[in-house]
């Protein structure tokens, strides 16, 4: 397993392999990886010959009084779930990879704004700029995100699309702790206390897809749902829940029927500790 730290590198090693023959998976991460990072490399390696793993915990995407400083840096244990995983090479971008004066932003209008957006200013801008720099850098021919973070998916899959970066952008299944929590390095930050009561956004998410199973399309019934799961073991801080347009980023709590797919979308907080979680009713990636 190789590891490079220039762009120039990456992209040599990259063009190189695919002049033999060989496919380029790729997966972007910010490190402290876990299960769910390494199901995405598992499927890039199914997927393609030569997978590439990025570990850079991007700075642009966080706001002022968030966690940049305290997210968990894990270089050894990283590398070693990235050698279990069949990598075959690791980009780990420096400081110079925003070099001095560095000012160019790829957006993705209105849609930046969104919930997520809206709670955290300025996010996704930081997202789209960073995934397309490490596009351009990995020139991979398929990119591997998770479900888990199903908006950042949508905005990605939609910049994919607006600017022609011809690569395959594959979408894998939010992978759960036994307990049904969805996988995080935040995990690590929840009291045993926050812990258990943070159960309640897996299981609001059960009730509101199952209502949507069994054939109830007004949103606001498939909402309420999930919402009294919620209410009964409540949340510091429910940010949103609620059901999105994968198309338009349109909220859709209001509308008179979800005759299409959706995404159910969570955000809440326990303690200091803020999850996201979700789930696609019907059929939503490619």
């Amino acid at each position: 397993m190789e590891i490079f730290s220039t762009s120039s590198e990456i992209r040599n090693w990259s063009r190189t392999s695919r002049l033999a023959g060989r496919r380029v998976g790729f997966v972007p991460t910010m490190g402290a990886l876990h299960e769910g990072h390494a199901s995405l490399l598992r499927l890039a390696a199914e997927l393609t010959d030569d997978v590439v793993l990025s570990i850079f915990v991007n700075p642009t995407q966080f706001g002022p009084n968030e966690d940049f400083n305290k997210y968990p840096r894990t270089w050894e244990a990283d590398l070693e779930t990235a050698r279990q995983a069949g990598v075959k090479a690791v980009f780990a971008p420096g400081a110079e990879f925003y070099p001095k004066g560095y000012r160019t932003q790829v957006t993705v209008p209105e849609w930046k704004s969104v919930l997520e957006g809206e709670i955290r200013p300025g996010h996704f801008d930081g997202v789209t700029s960073v995934v397309a720099k490490l596009f351009l850098s990995v020139e991979p021919d398929v990119a591997v995100f998770g479900q888990k973070d199903a908006q950042q998916a949508l905005l990605i899959r939609r910049m994919v699309r607006d600017l022609d970066f011809g690569l395959r952008l594959v979408v894998a299944p939010t992978i759960r702790e036994d307990d049904g929590l969805a996988l995080s390095s935040r995990n690590r930050y929840l009291s045993e206390s926050d812990r258990h009561r943070a159960l309640a956004i897996s299981r609001a998410i059960r009730a509101s897809v199952s209502a949507w199973e069994s054939g109830e399309r007004d949103p606001r019934r498939i909402l309420s749902v999930g919402k009294d799961e919620l209410a009964a073991n409540p949340p510091d801080v429910v940010d949103y829940f609620t059901l999105l347009d994968p198309d338009s980023l349109e909220v859709l709590d209001t509308t008179e029927s979800v005759d299409k797919p959706a995404i159910l979308v969570a955000a809440a907080r326990y303690g200091a500790t803020r999850l996201i979680d979700n789930a696609v009713l019907g059929t939503v990636w490619d």
